[in-house]
């Protein structure tokens, strides 16, 4: 590599010079020319490694393909230099003729740091979505990712669906879609290519911090390989899981249109049909229920919803609220209403 850095307004000399990040390219390429006629894609910017490389790459598909991509970087303000922080990733990526809007969150992160900070996230991104007409938001998600995510859920005791990998593509609200092109790839890809394109990145001070079980998790990947449990290996676990996991779908969906009634203002399960399945169907019930009911992207945790089972099997006339929900039990259904928090 002759030059450190090269512009993403030169795709063809990224190609000449570095195999790889042309089939991270192409990689990216494939996966959003299914949704091509829509034209207009939600990029999420937050200054690191990966990221950075979604934003290089996403570029060269402006330039090369026409795509219309909107660049976005969620400012949560939760540390005190985190606006500035933003700047600087705004003006480096201007310099590439990368135009990045910074969105900020007004609301303040008191508790449960990263989980309110994730959903604030999606949020704004969301509301620019919708406010935009944008069907489609890509995030740079990715192989390290998806074996950490694996590690975590492992840890809380989570089922098939908690252990089973990244879905490249999901519906998270409405019409507006959440895509994952880079799941294929390793963290240190992606790094090399915001490397070569930019010549920098910008890290997370968070993301040392162990308070964080991912953070904690994160730094046991090289005592596990060192003593013999391979990335890889795991990895190719967590898709088989997938493929189980999407066979069990079609299976479940056939079962859901059956048994659950989606009204306006609530949704009716029938209690008999709930009764008939076992533990891990019943859940999956709850979870989908309530997540196309509040349009959430994502369900209550397992655990939660294991409880709301015992409590409705135990307490005929409980009224229990999970999820953004009010769930009563009657005569021959279970109800879900929206819950007024206000």
């Amino acid at each position: 590599m002759k030059r450190k850095n090269l512009s993403v307004a030169k795709p063809n000399d990224v190609f000449i010079q570095d195999k790889k990040i042309a089939e991270i390219y192409f990689k990216l390429s494939s996966v959003l020319s299914k949704y091509k006629k829509n034209n207009s894609f939600a990029a999420a910017i937050s200054g690191g490694p990966d990221s950075m490389a979604l934003a290089a790459l996403s570029k060269l598909l402006v330039v090369e393909e026409k795509y219309r991509v909107h660049f976005l970087l969620v400012d949560h303000g939760i540390r005190k230099d985190s606006g500035k922080e933003a700047l600087k990733v705004k003006r480096l990526l201007k310099k590439n003729k990368i135009n990045l809007k910074i969105l900020k969150n007004r609301k303040k992160i008191t508790k449960n740091i990263q989980k309110t900070a994730r959903d604030l996230r999606y949020e704004l991104l969301i509301e620019f979505c919708r406010k935009n007409k944008i069907k489609f938001l890509i995030t740079a998600h990715h192989k390290d990712d998806q074996v950490e995510t694996f590690f975590i859920r492992l840890s809380r005791g989570s089922g098939l669906d908690g252990l089973s990998s990244m879905k490249q593509i999901n519906k998270i609200n409405g019409n507006i879609h959440l895509v994952r092109p880079l799941l294929d790839f390793k963290k240190i890809e992606l790094i090399k290519v915001s490397k070569v394109i930019f010549g920098k990145f910008y890290k997370d001070p968070t993301n040392k911090n162990t308070k964080y079980l991912r953070t904690r998790i994160r730094n046991l990947k090289e005592p596990l390989e060192t003593s013999g449990i391979n990335y890889d290996q795991v990895f190719q676990s967590i898709k088989n899981l997938a493929s189980s996991r999407d066979t069990l779908d079609l299976y479940f969906s056939k079962i859901y249109k059956g048994m659950v009634n989606k009204r306006k203002n609530k949704i009716l399960i029938n209690l008999a049909s709930l009764n008939s399945l076992n533990q891990e169907m019943k859940m999956r019930v709850f979870k989908k229920s309530i997540k196309d009911f509040t349009n959430v992207y994502y369900s209550p945790r397992s655990k939660k919803i294991f409880n709301l089972i015992n409590q409705i099997k135990t307490k005929k006339n409980a009224k229990l609220t999970l999820g953004g929900c009010i769930i009563l039990r009657e005569k021959n259904h279970i109800i879900l209403k929206k819950e007024n928090k206000n």
